[in-house]
């Protein structure tokens, strides 16, 4: 896609599915790519050999280069590191990618405070220090940029007994669209994508289970689960010049899930 070579990109919690597959294509896209992983180092380094298959082939250098990096995003100090080192080893950042995400299962009146603030230090607070970071770096640089914040149909489908899920993905549509306004004027554009059922690692549970699969994807109107190549996709463009005029936006990436699906047929007057 237009504009993506040569680029430098971050990527958190890429060491599996959404994350890896992110990687993976903007390296085949030609861009720097900095795999971000908390723990999991041997996934981290399947990521980046198959990111460097992908850009390179057979040959030994190709112009795209790779780094393992990690750190936690719920830790300020790690965020602060994780950039200051992306920047030191490819000179600069161009693109920052909000995947990195977790999710607990609960019934919301059991919720402990410290489960609650878990999720949302790594699924909102996270992605804010991560942006705000990448912007300083933007700004400093005197250059465009580009963030991508990983959401999901969540942001706008209530889930129950999983609330504090729901909840940083209803925050991150708001960082997403106060980012966008407030920085448009410098040049740095900031969307999101929101993914619907998927099949990653994260989705074992229904995943590896074809009667719980066939419910799920009862439910999505065009009967089947997403790839975590079409979400990379979505990414790989919005990162692109073929999407220079676009931010402040999210893309429901799901199937038709945020369809209203129970309205394929109409059950009342």
């Amino acid at each position: 896609m237009k504009g993506l070579s040569g680029k430098t990109a971050l990527i958190t919690g890429a060491s599996s599915g959404i994350g890896q597959a992110i990687a993976i294509r903007l390296a085949q896209e030609g861009c720097n790519v900095a795999i971000n992983y908390r723990k999991g180092l041997e996934e981290a380094q399947d990521t980046e050999e198959m990111a460097m298959q992908q850009a390179c082939g057979q040959a030994e250098e190709c112009g795209v280069r790779s780094l393992l990096i990690q750190g936690d995003v719920s830790q300020e100090e790690d965020i602060l590191k994780m950039m200051s080192t992306v920047v030191e080893q490819f000179g600069g950042l161009d693109i920052l990618v909000n995947n990195a995400g977790i999710q607990t299962e609960s019934p919301s009146h059991e919720i402990s405070a410290d489960a609650f603030d878990k999720v949302l230090s790594v699924n909102l607070r996270g992605a804010f220090l991560c942006a705000r970071e990448a912007i300083k770096q933007f700004l400093a640089d005197q250059k465009p940029g580009t963030i991508i914040n990983i959401s999901s149909v969540h942001e706008i489908i209530p889930r129950p007994s999983y609330l504090s899920y729901s909840i940083s993905k209803g925050g991150m549509e708001n960082l997403t669209k106060t980012l966008a306004l407030e920085y448009a004027a410098q040049g740095i554009r900031v969307n999101a994508i929101a993914p619907g059922a998927t099949i990653t690692p994260i989705n074992r549970d229904w995943v590896e289970n074809p009667d719980k699969q066939a419910v799920v994807e009862s439910h999505i109107p065009m009967g089947r689960a997403g790839t975590a190549e079409e979400m990379a996709a979505a990414v790989a463009f919005l990162a692109s010049d073929d999407a220079a005029y676009i931010t402040g936006q999210t893309l429901f990436i799901d199937g038709g899930l945020t369809l209203y699906a129970d309205f394929r047929e109409a059950w009342s007057a």
